[in-house]
């Protein structure tokens, strides 16, 4: 886990000639995650792809007033660029498409200024968060793109077994979910729940067939994590290929790779769904 940029190619790309954003309102978060996999599926990558759910739309419009719809379970964001033929196409499947996947209200921005402000609520949403919740605990995993309702469902019924709030707003466009876990660490046992409810969400992204991360990494927080997403083989080759390059283990010690023993006493004490494996057992 060392990087020494020697050089950097990049390639310019022209600014796009036009660009159209579209926000479509959903009165179910399950229609909103089936309209994401259904403009994918149509074979329309967007320039930009965002959803966010019913206490994140109140969060974030009482913070800057983005306009969106109070009523609305879900918003899903889609910006097309390109050229002004390619983007009128692209849009106007687009909007086919959501309305089609029961979108309740689907607006173009009008201007350039209310594309913006279409987006400062997406852009705001962590500090808004922080408007609304002493504390919170952003989470990273990312799923395949036509298991999002499906997750989205569960971790709904995960922040009723926690008794704590999330809020989910994520790049729905390529899966990856930044469910923002609201609890107050002044309250004895809250952070722990928090932590508790964080493991649970990226254990369903794995059971879903997607990844711990998808941008935030691994670190130290995941590591429990690791053990469940990659086998014993996998894991040494990890070790295997770090100590080619860090032999002495001087490079964050301890952090993204668990070691086999500690896979080892998580799969012995891991309670999955509610069934802990040999209840009899007593725990020290």
């Amino acid at each position: 886990m060392l990087g020494i940029v020697t050089e950097i190619t990049v390639r310019l790309l022209p600014k796009p000639e036009t660009v159209k954003l579209v926000m479509a309102v959903f009165d179910d978060v399950r229609k909103a995650g089936e309209a994401v996999a259904s403009v994918i599926q149509a074979g329309i990558i967007p320039a930009g792809m965002e959803m966010m759910d019913k206490i994140t739309i109140h969060a974030v419009e009482d913070f800057v007033h983005a306009g969106y719809d109070l009523e609305g379970a879900a918003i899903l964001l889609c910006e097309s660029d390109g050229t002004a033929e390619e983007v009128a196409d692209e849009i106007e499947r687009i909007r086919t498409i959501l309305q089609a996947s029961g979108a309740t209200r689907i607006s173009l921005a009008q201007d350039e200024a209310e594309r913006q402000r279409f987006w400062a609520g997406r852009k705001a949403a962590f500090p808004a968060a922080g408007r609304v919740s002493p504390d919170y605990y952003c989470m990273d995993g990312t799923i395949p793109r036509k298991h999002l309702a499906h997750v989205l469902e569960q971790i709904e019924q995960l922040s009723a077994e926690y008794g704590l709030r999330c809020m989910n707003v994520f790049h729905a466009g390529d899966g990856n979910l930044h469910p923002l876990i609201l609890y107050d660490a002044n309250q004895p046992g809250e952070l722990q729940k928090a932590e508790a409810f964080g493991a649970r969400i990226l254990e369903i992204c794995i059971e879903a067939g997607g990844s711990l991360t998808g941008e935030h990494g691994v670190g130290i927080e995941k590591l429990n994590q690791m053990c469940l997403q990659f086998n014993d083989t996998e894991r040494n080759r990890f070790h295997a290929i770090k100590a080619a390059f860090d032999p002495q283990s001087l490079l964050n010690p301890g952090k993204a790779i668990p070691e086999l023993h500690r896979c080892a006493e998580f799969g012995a004490m891991h309670i999955h769904r509610g069934a802990e494996k040999f209840p009899e057992i007593p725990r020290f």
